[in-house]
């Protein structure tokens, strides 16, 4: 009788190590198209305080672009510096438009902080507010009052509404400045080369471009720019994940609006 080879049979603990492998190579692969996502195509965000309002409120769960303004070492989750030659770079993509709403890398801090404002003035451009008014290059952004409102996290405070219009046409609300508040009437801001300069659209309660760096944004760096604000998602207030009972504080009003 010819001789047969005989496979022998799989054992309990060989069968687990296979499956174990294979899991290890799902959850390996579905890490790197995550990672991939994240740095390429889009980040989600929660906003944490009330500087952007009216357009963004606290609790607002807002998802970026990234490939609207390239990318840098900023991108990259965690600001790690895992490609050196991208070091004070940006690749691709197109320089952000005075009146975007921008997420960038806090310049005394971009390994931890992240913030959230919109871009006022371009390199080169002199930046100034006067009596509650932005001015650029000498002129004022276009604006018109539309009356007194509730602020969204502090009811009892009463804010200007006031809509600006941007260089590109873009018209934005914003909580106006008071004529004589602090950071109201500032000096001339000459941005350097490279840099940015920020403002929060909730003028009176924004640490922003017209504070230094050591207190709020100064002039930031264009490779710390993340990326560009599309649409809120969904909001929830005084939501945590070890509260259940807080879940489903939902804004469902603010439920996929486009951030202007």
């Amino acid at each position: 009788m010819a001789a047969q080879d005989v496979t022998a049979p799989e054992t309990r603990a060989d069968g687990f190590r296979r499956e174990a492998i294979e899991m290890f190579k799902t959850v390996g692969v579905a890490l790197v198209f995550a990672t991939v996502l994240r740095v390429v195509i889009f980040e989600p965000f929660t906003i944490p305080t009330s500087s952007m309002e009216p357009g963004l409120v606290t609790g607002d769960y807002i998802v970026i672009s990234k490939w609207s303004y390239g990318f840098s070492r900023a991108s990259i989750p965690f600001n790690l510096n895992l490609f050196p030659w991208m070091q004070g770079k940006r690749i691709f993509g197109r320089d952000p438009e005075r009146g975007d709403v921008v997420v960038f890398r806090l310049p005394r801090n971009p390994d931890g902080e992240v913030y959230i404002k919109r871009l006022i003035g371009l390199p080169g451009d002199r930046v100034q507010v006067a009596k509650g008014v932005v001015f650029v290059n000498g002129k004022p952004i276009p604006h018109q009052y539309l009356g007194p409102a509730k602020d969204h996290d502090d009811p009892s405070r009463i804010v200007p509404r006031v809509v600006e219009t941007a260089p590109n046409g873009k018209r934005y609300v914003t909580f106006g400045g008071a004529p004589d508040g602090e950071a109201d009437n500032t000096d001339v801001y000459v941005v350097p080369e490279g840099k940015y300069f920020y403002m929060g659209d909730n003028r009176d309660n924004s640490l922003d471009s017209r504070w230094p760096m050591e207190v709020g944004v100064g002039f930031a760096p264009a490779e710390n720019v993340v990326g560009k604000a599309q649409i809120v998602m969904l909001s929830w207030r005084d939501a945590s994940i070890l509260k259940p009972w807080t879940w489903f504080n939902v804004d469902f009003s603010r439920f996929l609006q486009r951030v202007k």
